[in-house]
Order: structure tokens, then sequence, then C-alpha cells
């Protein structure tokens, strides 16, 4: 078994349970929130943080993997309230979030700085707190592999190789990111197996996923309920095209849910997406993947197994 730092302490990964592997209790934007603070309703973001959470456990999730990290907003106080609240089981992450540059006070240092910094969020503590951060977090968008985004992800490399904790990416399947990361991260010395590239679900390019999964590495399906992106029913019938060659072992359910998120009015994030929550996927998805032939076995292995897989290699 393996020891995981959680918002709440230490946990075995015997412990983990039904998993969400990616949710976001609240997305904002730092500087626009250092800024202009009275834009945001802290009282008010917190209740929706709890509803979703609360409603989640009601449905058996025990643990939720949030990659909130800089770039996104990320207080680890307010992840604490909702622990404490909830008693949901809470697994924080650290490294950056970025499609293309990084805060010039990242520039002008090297990658292992950065590194030193994730390690220090794993080993001593998240902004100047005892919570620890248990993964890994990257992202590669349709911009690329700029100089700012491989120099995340070989600081984040880094800083796996020296504590262990598992690497969870943002991708866009269209431009072939998932692989670029897996390049980059290999030739860090990483093992793929303890990578998940994430929002592998935003495309239905079988070839592409298969290329993923053949280097090793696990896929985020963790984008139910973006149907902007991609339609539910294409999404699903991926998910049961990869089950069936035998992939469930490789594949993580989610839907990216943002309980609050101040890139757009909240009346435009529910035109675009209607049913996003945190149990979507229990109410619609896993009844629709049953009926396509996705067996129990399978989706335990989806919802059970693979999170706990996951933090266990190395």
């Amino acid at each position: 078994m393996t020891i995981i730092n959680s918002v709440s302490g230490q946990i075995d990964s015997s412990e983990l349970g039904c998993t969400l592997i990616h949710e976001h209790l609240r997305v904002r934007s730092d500087a626009v929130f250092t800024q202009f603070p009275h834009l945001y309703n802290e009282e008010a973001e917190l209740q929706k943080a709890i509803e979703q959470v609360n409603a989640a456990i009601a449905r058996g999730v025990k643990t939720i993997c949030d990659p909130t990290v800089l770039g996104l907003g990320r207080d680890i106080k307010f992840m604490e309230k909702v622990v404490h609240e909830t008693g949901i089981q809470l697994i924080a992450a650290t490294g950056i979030y970025t499609y293309h540059y990084i805060p010039t006070h990242f520039q002008n240092r090297d990658i292992d700085y950065m590194a030193k910094l994730f390690v220090r969020d794993i080993e001593a503590g998240i902004q100047n707190t005892s919570i620890k951060a248990g993964f890994l977090k990257c992202a590669t968008d349709v911009q690329g592999i700029t100089e700012d985004v491989e120099k995340v992800i070989r600081a984040v490399a880094r800083a796996h190789k020296e504590t262990g904790v598992p690497i969870m990416t943002h991708s866009h399947p269209a431009s072939g990111t998932g692989l670029l990361q897996l390049d980059i991260l290999e030739d860090e010395g990483v093992n793929p197996e303890n990578v998940l590239i994430g929002h592998c679900g935003d495309t239905d390019d079988l070839d592409y996923l298969l290329r993923v999964i053949d280097r090793g590495a696990y896929i985020g399906m963790d984008r139910y309920g973006i149907s902007r992106v991609l339609d539910t029913e294409s999404r699903n019938n991926t998910v049961v095209a990869l089950a069936e060659k035998g992939y469930a072992d490789r594949m993580f359910l989610s839907q990216d849910h943002c309980c609050t998120i101040d890139w757009y009015e909240p009346e435009v994030i529910k035109k675009l997406n209607p049913n996003w929550s945190f149990t979507l996927i229990f109410d619609e998805i896993i009844p629709q993947l049953k009926q396509k032939g996705v067996t129990e076995e399978q989706i335990e292995t989806m919802m059970y197994k693979n999170s706990k897989r996951w933090f266990e290699t190395n």
C-alpha cells in the first residue's frame, strides 16, 4: 500500500474507495481575485462546493482529486473548509496551469528552482500550512509546447522523481499534446505508468488514444458534461470501444466540474454545459455505459481500482 497526502492528513491507498479523479471545488483567476476581491463571494462559493461534494458523497464517492494549482486560483484553506464541512477525502495538487506563459518570477529562474517549490508543497505543506499536495499537475493546450510550458513539465517530472507522487496533465487531444507531454516526461526519466493524461475524453480518435495507452499512461475520460467540446454520445461510444478492447484498466471517468469558475458569467456556463456537475456520471453516464455493454467490473475498475493503482505505481 501507499501513503497519500490528503487535505485532512495522510491516508492509505487502500482507503481511496470510489474516486472522482478530476474535479475542482473552485476555479478563479489568481490576479483578478488579488486585485479586485469585491467581485467574489467567498461564502456563496463555499456553499456551492459543499453542495456538490455532499451530492457526490450521497452517490458513494469517498475521494476527490482536485487539480487546482497556480493559474487556477488554488486556495488550500478553502479546500480545508470544504473537507471540514463534508468529510470528503480531498487530494490537492501542486504544479502550474498555463497554456503559454509562466509568471516572470519563474521565467527568470531555472527548472530546478520551480521543481523545489513543488517538492516543498508535497513534503512541507501548501501556502504556509501543513496541508501537503498528493499529486502533480501541468498543462499543454492548443498552443503546444511553448518554452514556458516545457519548463513546467520538466519541473513536474523532477518533483515526481524526488517525491514519487503521480502526475496529472491537462491536454488537448486534437493537437496531440498528450503524446508530446509524454515525450518530455520520459526524457526526464518518468515512468508513463505514473502519468494520467487528462481530457482524453475530448476526442473520439481511437488511434490517438491507443497511442497514449500504448505508451503506458492512463487516460482521463474526465470532461463529462462539457458537451460543447464533444457530445456525450461520442464520449460514451469511445469509452465503450476502449472497454471492449480491454482498456478499462487505463481509463478514469470524471467531469472536470468547477463548482464555481470566474472565466464566464454563471448563466453562460449553465447554457454551455447545462448538465455539468459532480454527479452526472453517476446519475446518467454510468447507466448509459452499462446499457451499451460496459460491465459492473469495468465500472469498478474505472471508479475504484485505477486510482489506487495510479497512486501506488512507482
